[in-house]
């Protein structure tokens, strides 16, 4: 795959992510009468540079994209006319300054709000929750779930789609207790089944939360026929092509797609024996199992999908839209609750209940930004809603440098009476720079281990 593919979608998410941030602080900062004296998109040496507006503001673009800021005239940083010293940073009421600091994350979870907002609108298509055969000896199957039952509910919540279903869970999961799912079956009987969901996160939040608890997508039986092949892949350089039929491997009769997966899955590593029919020809290819990972677990793959049955497309997907009201308070739902699991995650990672290991850095989020860009404008939506809220809570962090550790000085002002010593505030810049470093060091190394793992 092009590194293009990769860098264009992921670039211009970040811009738009620091655009978005700073313009947050911009506009409450000039509606505050402070005077702006440089807009920038990015760190270091400017790019490119012009002044605009009655202030001269300085609109930059400068060579490390990896965020931006917004400069306000301040007599901290500089002498500042007594004409102008009431429009300083520094001279506006503590509220101010607060409402100041905090408008860029807010920024972000509007963006958010914004993303969602437009998806649901639109509409978005979806995999109705219907259930597979659970995984023999799981917590689903010891809780009766059975295949082709619907899952309606969790709690008190209703669930329409499989993502909705599968986030549901997750977030109950924190909570360390049983949960309420509804389900209802074929003939349209409705039944509530108790589960214990607190396995569903476990220390690995890339692991899917339903593959933990032994559930499992319901698939119609499909013949073994090949939808796509992944550019690249080992079914490509083995040179097999969408319509192939797959019939036997290494000699083992293939009868469906799923008797397919369960031989790919366990052969990581392994050359097999494809044999399969092309129009009127049969041919044999051999073809080497890549052995990646998923869900903590080393499986094989080859790259490839497979070929749908368009009839029972309808009956197995649902299309979710609202109108533009409802779709805004389903989106300010779904962006507060991404934002409280959020925190509570950071939480766990803290106290050591999340591994470190679920950080990630640059590389995995211009990974993201590559595959949701080549899925769609839907799940590009999706993933800018998610890394939009991300930034917005990691800058609220009460950590010195970031817009949080600023809230937190302001804070102890407002306590003590008067503003926190420069002396303290230098301390606290160090220690803040110091812990945001340690935590890029996790991160790219954390990037790192994904690459070599595949």
């Amino acid at each position: 795959m092009n590194l293009l593919h990769y860098i264009v979608p992921f670039l211009i998410a970040l811009g738009l992510l620091v655009v978005v941030h700073e313009f947050g602080h911009y506009l409450v900062a000039r509606a505050c009468g402070v005077r702006i004296l440089r807009f920038s998109v990015g760190f270091g040496r400017p790019l490119w540079m012009r002044p605009f507006g009655p202030d001269r503001t300085e609109w930059a673009i400068a060579l490390v994209p990896l965020g931006g800021y917004v400069k306000m005239l301040d007599e901290r940083e500089a002498p500042v006319a007594p004409a102008e010293a009431h429009r300083a940073f520094n001279r506006q009421s503590v509220w101010k300054r607060m409402l100041i600091v905090a408008a860029g994350p807010v920024a972000n979870f509007l963006l958010a709000v914004l993303c969602y907002w437009a998806l649901y609108v639109h509409g978005i298509e979806e995999m109705r929750p219907v259930l597979g055969t659970p995984v023999v000896g799981s917590p689903a199957a010891k809780a009766g779930f059975r295949e082709g039952e619907v899952a309606v509910g969790v709690d008190d919540t209703a669930v329409a789609t499989w993502q909705e279903f599968r986030w549901e869970l997750l977030r109950r999961s924190l909570k360390h207790g049983p949960a309420a799912i509804e389900v209802a079956d074929a003939a349209g009987e409705h039944s509530l089944r108790r589960l214990d969901v607190s396995s569903a996160a476990g220390d690995d939040l890339e692991a899917d939360p339903l593959q933990r608890l032994g559930f499992r997508l319901y698939r119609p039986r499909l013949p073994a026929v090949v939808g796509k092949v992944a550019e690249g892949g080992s079914a490509a350089r083995a040179g097999l092509r969408p319509g192939d039929r797959i019939v036997q491997i290494d000699g083992k009769r293939i009868e469906s797609w799923a008797d397919l997966v369960a031989t790919i899955r366990p052969a990581g590593g392994r050359t097999l024996e494809v044999s399969l029919d092309r129009g009127d020809a049969s041919l044999r290819l051999p073809v080497k199992v890549e052995e990646v990972e998923e869900g903590g677990r080393r499986i094989g793959r080859i790259g490839i999908t497979v070929r749908e049955d368009a009839t029972r497309h309808p009956e197995l997907t649902t299309v979710v839209a609202y109108d533009p009201v409802r779709a805004l308070g389903r989106a300010t739902r779904q962006t507060w609750d991404t934002i409280a699991f959020s925190v509570s995650v950071l939480g766990r990672m803290v106290t050591g209940e999340v591994s470190w290991k679920n950080l990630s850095g640059p590389v995995t989020i211009a990974d993201y930004a590559g595959r949701s860009a080549r899925l769609g404008l839907d799940s590009y939506l999706k993933f800018l809603a998610l890394i939009s809220i991300s930034l917005g809570v990691l800058n609220l962090l009460p950590i010195p440098i970031l817009d949080g550790g600023h809230l937190m000085y302001y804070i102890v002002e407002l306590i003590k009476g008067g503003p926190v010593s420069e002396r303290a505030m230098e301390i606290g810049q160090q220690v803040g720079l110091a812990f945001l470093l340690m935590l890029m060091v996790f991160a790219f190394y954390n990037d790192i281990n994904r690459l070599v793992s595949g």
